[in-house]
């Protein structure tokens, strides 16, 4: 074959053709497929996260680059609603999962099971970003906080069943001041939980005023120290938009003093403690005992002392005022002056008011006299009436008889009386003018005493049928009368 091959070039490559299988398309995909997955069936890749996008099926699809080359990624559906981490461009993380192919682009790609940051830097990026973003939105604006209550009747704790956290604020709630509470258990880091956090914070606000379960008055989001990652629940945008739209008062208590995450910037109030958060949710029981008998020995003592000076400033007052039975003696003395002389006033007022209706009953005119005038009034007055309305109606009836006459005068009738004949054309019209005739023309001639209808012969706005007179010729001169004699 060697030696072929020297002898004559394109019979080498004529036989090498004809030896090789026919593989299909699908034949190639599959055993690239086979080959890839064969040889990378679980593997760990860092790089920067580009072109994410989110399929209306649910599917994440993005791309893994470094500085030199770009590795396609999905995750499915399923596998999505499990991720630690939320995928967005400019993201740096490890990606774990297998590589396969994409027959359908002649591409591999990687298919992520799970996704981490790529160290804690990135991380703290990702963070300040997103605290960013929130307080652009105003999540965190101090318009939105409320103060818990002095005295809360129900406190809702949100954390971990188990552990120290709960524990120690069950314990600081008892030694302060013992209220009833409420734990809703969740997971408080892993997978999944922050919407249980989220859930459980809005269940609370959920329950109804009355209700089987209490609604409690202040929240207590709670959980111990950790790193970042393990903080990260109480840093996804879930948990803090439920916290910044709660109702009930929030108060956070994630991780130590020197931990902050975004649910603190979010709630009502942050416990730099688990502990510090009881302390803040509840006032010290015996403190408010000593205060309140502090205060009412006070109060006691304010009153005391009050009625006492008030006995004494009466006491005092009471030596200004004069003799009672003094004034009163007076008093009642110049009351029976006053009901006699009223007792004499009446007789002597009642006389003089008989005397004065006298005197006007003597000067009042009969009523038959102002009647008889009355009625003579009205007699003479009804005459007069009479004769301005009859004269009136003459006047009247003069002028109508002369506006009728008038009218009469001017009817159309009383001309055609006068020889004169009305013309009106085809369409029961006047015809005012002869030029709206023309020879043939049939019209209607009205005459006082009836109709009759003509035709018209000619229009030359002269007479029709009549025959023009010829001119007289001029006579001979008269002499003129000598006996007038001559001006000139």
């Amino acid at each position: 074959m060697i030696h072929t091959l020297a002898m004559n070039d394109d019979t080498s490559i004529s036989n090498t053709a004809h030896n090789l299988p026919e593989m299909s398309v699908s034949e190639i995909s599959g055993a690239l497929k086979a080959m890839v997955e064969g040889a990378f069936q679980r593997v760990r890749v860092r790089g920067e996260i580009s072109g994410f996008k989110r399929a209306p099926s649910g599917h994440l699809y993005f791309a893994l680059k470094d500085t030199d080359a770009v590795l396609d990624g999905v995750c499915w559906k399923g596998t999505a609603a499990r991720l630690r981490v939320a995928p967005e461009d400019g993201l740096e993380i490890i990606a774990t999962g297998r590589l396969t192919t994409y027959a359908g682009r002649s591409k591999y790609q990687i298919v992520v099971d799970s996704i981490e940051m790529a160290g804690e830097g990135a991380l703290l990026k990702l963070l300040e970003d997103r605290r960013r973003q929130l307080a652009a939105e105003g999540l965190f604006d101090e318009s939105r906080k409320v103060d818990p209550p002095f005295l809360p009747e129900v406190i809702g704790i949100v954390t971990s069943p188990t552990g120290a956290v709960i524990r120690d604020i069950l314990h600081r709630l008892a030694d302060r001041f013992p209220r009833h509470v409420l734990v809703w258990p969740v997971l408080v880091q892993g997978d999944g939980a922050a919407k249980q956090i989220a859930a459980a914070i809005q269940g609370f606000n959920d329950l109804s005023e009355g209700a089987a379960v209490p609604r409690p008055d202040v929240l207590i989001v709670a959980r111990g120290g950790g790193s970042v990652e393990d903080l990260w629940a109480f840093n996804e945008e879930i948990v803090v938009r439920v916290a910044a739209e709660s109702v009930i008062p929030l108060i956070s208590a994630v991780g130590h003093e020197t931990d902050t995450t975004l649910i603190d910037f979010a709630s009502d109030l942050r416990a730099p403690t688990p502990t510090a958060a009881a302390e803040l949710a509840v006032p010290v029981r015996h403190e408010l005992l000593a205060q309140v008998m502090d205060d009412g020995a006070r109060l006691v003592s304010a009153a005391h002392r009050m009625v006492r000076d008030g006995r004494t400033r009466l006491d005092g007052l009471s030596r200004g005022l004069p003799d009672l039975k003094r004034m009163i003696g007076e008093h009642a003395q110049r009351l029976d002056d006053w009901s006699e002389r009223l007792t004499n006033s009446l007789g002597v007022g009642l006389m003089a008011r008989q005397r004065d209706l006298a005197a006007v009953a003597g000067r009042l005119r009969k009523p038959n006299q102002r009647i008889d005038q009355a009625a003579e009034r009205l007699a003479q007055e009804s005459h007069t009436l009479k004769r301005a309305m009859t004269a009136t109606l003459k006047d009247r009836r003069t002028r109508l008889a002369q506006a009728a006459a008038l009218l009469e005068s001017y009817s159309h009738e009383r001309v055609l009386e006068r020889g004169f004949a009305l013309v009106t054309g085809a369409d029961g019209e006047a015809v005012k003018s002869v030029t709206n005739l023309s020879p043939a023309d049939n019209v209607g001639l009205r005459f006082y005493d009836g109709h009759a209808d003509a035709t018209i012969t000619k229009t030359d706005g002269k007479p029709v049928g009549v025959s023009k007179k010829p001119a007289k010729k001029p006579g001979p001169k008269r002499p003129a009368d000598e006996r007038q004699g001559k001006l000139l």
